[in-house]
């Protein structure tokens, strides 16, 4: 075991209580010594911290691959299944299944030889026909790989797989040493690995169609929107939204309950999704509004262009942005990682009745809270300049235009005071217009011809803005529903 940072204890995982027990300890901290003391005493394991280490060469971007077409460092086992990479239509890595699988097959050798005892390699560091491979090392593999027995939908984690009697011969564990015979594991592993039939991939191409209670017609010819929630079992539900443009989407059910969202290549919309969510990525997006549920895990967004994102989250990182903005309450320090430009942090500014049901249920209380305390992890970011606070006099609350059951009435943890303020002092600046305006004594035609003033300034101002699309997308659908589900 190894002491863990802020940003690796999502190796080691926590029930929704226990992370709150947890907000609690740190809110009662009084110095940030007593906070770092208190982070010092976790640890996460140091195999599983091997394989995370490992696996971000999955999308890493070397010159010899751009030369000569070779992934970098090479494998010495290339693997027995080369038409994996063609197979997927999604140009995209990271949302690429069968790009995953090629990667794990073709460095299976390396993976397990990390996680051996170097007692068992030579000195060169490699296997032989003798090297054993723990059950910790099987445990820890787990984190990566996981399965089925005879194609049942039940998920198993692979240690239990590896351990069932049945499959002893198979997968080489022998009693007599508790341990995993290397080659038997390994042939084992590549013979068995197949497609995540509940990744993105497959819930691309077989997945449902999400039903929206709240969605205005516009280019959809595109648009794929599509989850697995009817065959994946609750840790692997997952919500995919691709190539949106100019639409305004609501919906809070059990279907995003828990789910992994994937967002990619929407332009010039505005996204709800509220309800407790495990994860969000947002890809490629530009010119749009995403209003989240709790994020129990990671919200990532990366190569977009002019997009808010308004959210409670465990962790937000961010990369290749542009222009952005986060309205965002964390327990972690946002994480300000390659290739950002003019990005700016908020205070979380919006409520809807269930928000603080669905922290509850995500783990996520109201303090600590560091969005305005982010992390550069970057030489190239290394000034502070990357990034700003939003202004006060710039700061305005969040209305979110539907009407929903729940008990939450304001926002969670309230506005820092500076914020706070510039809200009082813009109220008052209204109360004394409105004053002014009654005490003008104006007559019946002058209130009329002074509210089509008032009326024009305004369309004005929402065009100028481009906040004319947000709203006539807000017209209430023919059934009059009043709760965002579908």
């Amino acid at each position: 075991m190894r002491p863990v940072g802020p940003y690796l204890r999502s190796l080691a995982v926590k029930t929704p209580k226990e992370r709150l027990e947890w907000s609690e300890i740190l809110s009662n901290c009084m110095s940030e010594d007593e906070v770092e003391k208190q982070r010092n005493q976790l640890s996460v394991d140091t195999l599983q911290f091997l394989l995370f280490l490992y696996i971000q060469q999955l999308n890493k971007v070397s010159l010899r691959t751009s030369l000569i077409g070779e992934e970098w460092p090479s494998p010495r086992h290339r693997s027995q299944s080369p038409d994996l990479t063609e197979k997927s239509s999604c140009h995209n890595k990271n949302w690429n299944d069968y790009s995953h699988q090629a990667f794990v097959c073709d460095h299976l050798s390396d993976l397990l030889e990390l996680l051996v005892d170097p007692e068992q390699l030579t000195a060169s560091f490699h296997s032989t026909h003798s090297s054993l491979v723990s059950r910790e090392a099987v445990v820890a593999l787990s984190f990566l790989i996981e399965g089925t027995v005879s194609g049942a939908r039940k998920i198993y984690p692979l240690y239990e797989l590896a351990l069932w009697q049945p499959l002893h011969a198979e997968s080489g564990f022998s009693k007599t040493s508790k341990a995993f015979s290397f080659y038997k594991l390994e042939a084992w592993l590549r013979a068995s690995l197949t497609g995540n039939p509940f990744g993105i991939s497959a819930c691309l191409k077989s997945g449902k169609k999400l039903a929206w209670a709240h969605q205005v017609e516009g280019t959809t010819k595109r648009a794929k929107i599509a989850c697995n929630t009817h065959v994946a079992p609750r840790m692997h539900r997952l919500v995919v939204m691709s190539q949106v443009y100019k639409q305004t989407l609501a919906k809070s059910s059990d279907t995003l309950v828990g789910a992994h969202v994937k967002i990619h290549r929407c332009n010039e919309t505005f996204v709800y999704l509220l309800s407790p969510l495990r994860s969000v990525t947002i890809e490629k997006c530009r010119n749009s509004t995403f209003i989240l549920g709790p994020v129990q895990t990671a919200l990532h967004l990366h190569s977009c262009d002019n997009v808010k994102v308004i959210a409670v989250c465990h962790r937000l990182s961010i990369s290749s942005t542009t222009g952005c903005i986060f309205h965002i309450l964390t327990p972690t320090r946002p994480l300000i990682l390659s290739g950002n430009q003019r990005v700016t942090f908020a205070p979380f500014h919006t409520h809807y009745p269930m928000l603080e049901d669905h922290m509850a249920r995500t783990g996520l209380a109201t303090v600590p809270n560091y969005w305005d305390n982010p992390m550069i992890v970057c030489r190239e970011n290394s000034s502070t300049s990357v990034f700003r606070l939003l202004a006060p006099c710039e700061f305005y609350v969040f209305i979110i235009p539907f009407e929903m059951e729940g008990d939450t009435t304001e926002i969670p943890g309230g506005l820092p005071s500076a914020y706070q303020k510039a809200l009082g002092q813009r109220e008052k600046k209204i109360q004394t217009w409105q004053k002014t305006v009654k005490e003008a004594r104006l007559t019946k035609d002058q209130r009329k011809q002074f509210q089509v003033l008032v009326e024009n300034k305004f369309y004005e101002w929402l065009i100028n803005t481009g906040h004319r699309q947000q709203l006539d997308s807000l017209v209430p659908p023919a059934a009059g529903s009043k709760q965002a589900a579908g």
